[in-house]
């Protein structure tokens, strides 16, 4: 299959045209903002390398895309605007004492000056980019030591570029502090581990990873250009912010916490600094509607409680700010300005919960409460309110499953076929494969892309390698992706065309689990871990324990198979054990990273063993390895 893309149809011109009239793109502060405060553009173009030449970051892959340029007829117009903004990188002043780099990742880094070093904020996702963000901080600002880390949440994007910024000596002498919201390390671990293959494999979709930058492909994510592709670092926090109107003085300046769980992440906090009257609501308020779910793979997100933060947001520090900096995209100055932003994105994400639960309160489903909802003109036409990276559509299904859960009510989906045996049978009610590839591409001549995908989806899961079927279903998605709005769901439309025309190429695989990731691992999400990789099947009937005693930590635990379940018990040993480990937590690392195997360890008396080895093996052996590359549009 050789790679191809397609003009825009009629249709797909017709419907991003739509949006010219609709939105105020007469309104240009967005620009002006975006571009306040310059100092420096990045160095090499935005070309940032590893300590071997290789290339971690790109922004010259989007040179494509100019300021001034129109839309192309293959890119939703609003999509096209956000990704203008989201381009213009560099180091930036946003006031006295505070200074951003935007878009040497796809988050941004902000640098305060404290009265003897810097305190910075979200340092990337990889140690490569934070390195060179700071490096061109230093060519313009005085050279001061760091002297805290400062992480909005716990997502990657916020904290995996740390160990380019500080060293892990410096955190541990004091000199530095590493400040993270209650509740973060266990959050930044967890989301890594458990689901991290599946959820790494999803991500490659929705990032656009797969795509060549172009007009008729990647184009950005909305909320920033695209992901790095360096090494993600982890240094656990010194300081924990517990509860909201918690005070530091950090370097000479004032901070003020406010504490927002479970929103854009888990563990989440809001601050203002008191001497610069500067505000952060980290990622939860930006110049996109956000995810209450993101495509990925996450738990669904609790809108309500997202609105209610903004609105305590406001209530403690809104009269008093004078510029609202983000983790992503550009701030906005004045106190109205602000408010603006604070209260509109209140008001959407209230707007999602509540009228989701309105109409399911009258007995709609999901997908159609989905189809229901429209923001009023005064939400829609707020430009930090447009889907560019969630969308209203995918977060209502979210609030809905939320309080609701996966069923919708109606029996007839509450146990449905698998999708290759439904597939065969909708194909054979249909007429057969080559029926449906003819009726539906009458459908797609009529642009009724959205039905097109519905029915030929089934014809390729009842018969992958029909050839037409596979191309008529790519040419829907990919003018799907033409018309989307959301920079995630135009990745996805066009990498499942891409797949479809291709296949799946093995290309080198994301580690989900880096060095520090595993390091910072506890014993029990360890052991969790191990459990989420039992096969339960082939451990049916299966009975085994084994005692850890770890030399290093003082730690001990006992981990017994039964009933096709992997549980433990940690501060614990039993006599009866089939086997007994000593060993290090080091030399267990060396074995998760795969730097090292059991039986080396063993051999290099790392690893000392009691009792039966045999039963020790054969438990390693009804653990699954995962396949990344699983196929997602085909079965």
């Amino acid at each position: 299959m050789t790679e191809r893309s397609n003009e825009a149809t009629k249709f797909t011109k017709a419907s991003n045209s739509e949006f010219l009239s609709k939105l105020p793109f007469e309104d240009r502060r967005d620009f002006e903002d975006a571009a306040r405060g310059f100092i420096a553009p990045l160095p090499d173009r935005g070309v940032i390398k590893d300590d071997n030449g290789r290339v971690v970051w790109d922004l010259t892959r989007y040179d494509f895309i100019k300021e001034d340029a129109s839309s192309p007829e293959t890119v939703n117009p609003s999509l096209w605007r956000q990704s203008q903004l989201v381009l213009k990188g560099g180091l930036f002043k946003v006031v006295d004492r505070l200074y951003q780099i935007r878009s040497a990742d796809l988050s941004n880094m902000t640098i305060v000056e404290g009265d003897t070093g810097l305190i910075i904020f979200d340092p990337l996702i990889s140690a490569e980019t934070a390195k060179a963000a700071l490096e061109l901080y230093y060519e313009h600002r005085p050279k001061k030591p760091v002297v805290a880390v400062v992480h909005s949440h716990s997502h990657v994007d916020h904290y995996g570029g740390v160990r380019g910024v500080v060293s892990e000596e410096d955190v541990k002498t004091g000199k530095v502090m590493i400040i993270a919201p209650v509740g973060f390390l266990k959050a930044a671990v967890a989301e890594n581990v458990l689901a991290g293959n599946v959820m790494s494999r999803r991500a490659s979709y929705m990032y656009g990873n797969l795509l060549p930058p172009g007009p008729k492909g990647m184009v950005g994510t909305g909320l920033g250009m695209s992901t790095s592709n360096g090494t993600i670092t982890l240094i656990p926090p010194t300081h924990e912010i517990t509860e909201t109107g918690q005070k530091m003085n950090i370097d000479g300046l004032t901070f003020e916490f406010l504490l927002a769980p479970d929103t854009e992440a888990p563990a989440e906090m809001h601050w203002y600094i008191e001497e610069l009257k500067a505000l952060t609501a980290a990622e939860n308020c930006c110049h996109t509607l956000h995810n209450t779910y993101s495509m990925r793979g996450t738990s669904c997100r609790d809108p309500q409680a997202w609105s209610k933060y903004l609105n305590q947001t406001i209530d403690m520090w809104g009269d008093k700010t004078e510029v609202m900096y983000g983790m992503h995209h550009w701030p906005v100055w004045g106190k109205e300005r602000v408010l603006e932003m604070l209260k509109k994105g209140r008001d959407g994400y209230r707007f999602i919960n509540d009228q989701t639960l309105r109409l399911a309160n009258h007995g709609y489903t999901p997908v159609e409460i989905a189809e229901m909802i429209e923001y009023p003109p005064e939400l829609a036409r707020h430009w930090a309110m447009r889907g560019y990276y969630g969308t209203l559509n995918h977060n209502v299904k979210a609030a809905y499953t939320k309080y609701l859960g996966w069923f919708d009510g109606n029996p007839a989906t509450l146990h449905e076929l698998p999708p290759e045996d439904a597939a065969k049978k909708y194909v054979e009610m249909m007429g057969g494969v080559d029926a449906v590839v003819e009726k539906a591409t009458k459908d797609y001549a009529k642009g009724e892309y959205r039905w097109v995908s519905e029915v030929v989806k089934h014809v390729v899961f009842a018969d992958p390698e029909h050839k037409a079927a596979r191309e008529l279903l790519a040419d829907a998605f990919e003018q799907m992706g033409y018309q989307a709005e959301s920079g995630p769901w135009r990745n996805f439309y066009l990498t499942g065309a891409k797949e479809l025309r291709e296949g799946v190429k093995q290309l080198p695989t994301p580690n989900t689990a880096s060095p520090d990731t595993v390091r910072a691992m506890s014993l029990d999400l360890f052991f969790d871990y191990l459990g989420m990789r039992l096969n339960g099947p082939k451990a049916a009937g299966k009975k085994i324990t084994v005692n850890f005693d770890f030399t290093d930590t003082g730690e001990t635990a006992v981990l017994f198979l039964a009933n096709a379940a992997l549980n433990h018990s940690p501060d614990r040993q039993v006599a009866n054990a089939d086997a007994s480990l000593t060993l290090t937590r080091i030399a267990l690392n060396k074995i998760i990273l795969q730097e090292s195997t059991f039986d080396e360890e063993i051999k290099n008396g790392e690893v000392q063993v009691e009792g039966s080895l045999d039963k020790v093996h054969e438990l390693i052996s009804l653990l699954d390895v995962f396949e990344f590359w699983f196929n997602i549009v085909t079965p």
